[in-house]
């Protein structure tokens, strides 16, 4: 195999798999879809605990105002 078709075809298959995901939704299937547990974060409770014991450990500054001391304790 020539290093130029090696390389091309990882691309042909990730544009494929790319253009098979995408798909035309129905004005009748949108209700469905907007529906709140369809969300990537159902939840904002535990999206906000997930994100204040990721900073507490991390002594990170996230997306959030503050950051913890980093010592990994809850």
């Amino acid at each position: 195999m020539t290093p130029r078709r090696a390389f091309a075809l990882p691309i042909a298959v990730a544009a494929f798999a790319t253009l098979v995901g995408c798909a035309e939704v129905q004005p009748w299937e949108r209700g469905r879809l907007a529906r709140p547990d369809m969300a990537l974060r159902p939840n904002p409770a535990q999206r906000a605990l997930r994100e204040h014991v990721y900073m507490s450990r991390e002594a990170a500054l996230g997306g959030a105002t503050a950051a913890g001391g980093g010592c990994g304790c809850y």
